[in-house]
């Protein structure tokens, strides 16, 4: 019997695999979702990758307390044999497995897993931020803004609730366009670009006014007010706030890993489907968002940071951004000419 969004959910899943992934007949595909993620939507990926000639894997599993490293001892070992053993891997877990030993196995460096990190989507998600989405177009802006930050040496960014941050960019360094994992190595859902400034560059205040992501139990996706971390020369020196604040310390504190405190990496967020919904993966796609990444830094940057346990990202809503002096993005609206008109035609 028909439920709701099965036609647009196909549709979603079919764009996964055929467009994002690329997957082709014959190849090993490993879908991975956990007991709090979305079956409904792991399955029908998985047939998507059936319908295409994969040979597919729905691992179902119990949820890991924690992500990365912390959450390593949940994993059963089947699952962890099978996550390097693959030519594609879509996880879908409400607690990502990124940065773990089978992870780490499968892609520092990239060989052969081509991973799309989907965590935590479920139908409507998928519907909204890949199904509903015109790829091509999405392709085009993301594009545009990857070569207006990949040129810029200098750069702010701002908002409402505090943020006032300035740092450098390497030009060796990549900036990276999460859209397509045509290619061996890590990828995320669409609507995202990232990449690591010079880390002992960074200095100022980041304010998280969205939501704030460690896996459990230091997931808060609705803040009642700023956690603010003031770095240092990449490091956060010290956290401050109300009661959520808090307890961010006292869980950083928990971890006994002083490199949780360093700088990952920084995001621009313009997924026109994304919606402030209490997932990371999509949260840190809201339109005109910056997300701010600390502790592990991926193999993908190809930057200068330091292992850790475990990695968190916080959401900083409505930012404003300037490169060279020159303003990008204000209160969360493109403004630079090269990408007003691509955004209103995203609806944005």
């Amino acid at each position: 019997m028909p439920t709701t969004l099965d036609l647009e959910l196909a549709v979603a899943a079919a764009k996964v695999v055929r467009d994002l992934t690329a997957l082709k007949a014959g190849e090993s595909l490993l879908v991975t979702v956990d007991s709090e993620g979305s079956f409904r939507a792991a399955e029908q990926i998985a047939k998507a990758g059936e319908a295409l000639g994969g040979k597919v894997l729905l691992a179902y599993h119990s949820t890991p307390v924690g992500v990365g490293k912390v959450g390593e001892r949940f994993l059963p070992d089947a699952l962890k044999a099978a996550i390097p053993q693959t030519d594609v891997w879509i996880e879908l877990n409400a607690q990502w497995l990124g940065y773990s030993t089978p992870y780490e196995q499968a892609l520092v460096p990239p060989r052969r897993v081509r991973y799309l990190c989907l965590c935590g989507m479920d139908e409507p998600r998928l519907v909204r931020c890949i199904g509903k989405v015109d790829l091509k177009l999405q392709d085009e802006l993301q594009n545009r803004l990857v070569e207006l930050t990949r040129r810029a040496r200098s750069m702010r960014i701002s908002n409402a609730a505090g943020t006032d941050v300035r740092f450098e960019n390497s030009p060796e360094r990549p900036v990276l366009s999460e859209m397509w994992a045509h290619r061996p190595g890590a990828r995320f859902l669409l609507g995202q670009i990232a990449w690591a400034p010079i880390e002992r560059s960074i200095q100022g205040r980041i304010a998280f006014d969205g939501s704030f992501y460690g896996g459990a139990p230091a997931d808060l996706p609705r803040l009642s007010e700023p956690i603010v971390f003031h770095v240092e020369d990449g490091v956060c020196r010290q956290i401050s706030g109300g009661a959520e604040a808090k307890f961010v310390r006292q869980w950083m504190e928990s971890l006994k890993d002083p490199n949780m405190y360093h700088e990952a990496h920084v995001c621009y967020g313009l997924n026109p489907g994304a919606r402030a919904s209490g997932i990371c993966v999509e949260d840190e796609r809201i339109w005109g968002v910056t997300e701010w990444g600390f502790g592990h830094q991926g193999i993908q940057f190809q930057a200068g940071g330091v292992p850790a346990v475990s990695h968190l990202d916080g959401i900083c809503l409505a930012s404003s951004v300037w490169q060279d002096g020159e303003q990008v993005l204000e209160a969360g609206r493109f403004v630079h000419p090269q990408l007003v008109e691509l955004a209103a035609r995203l609806g944005k």
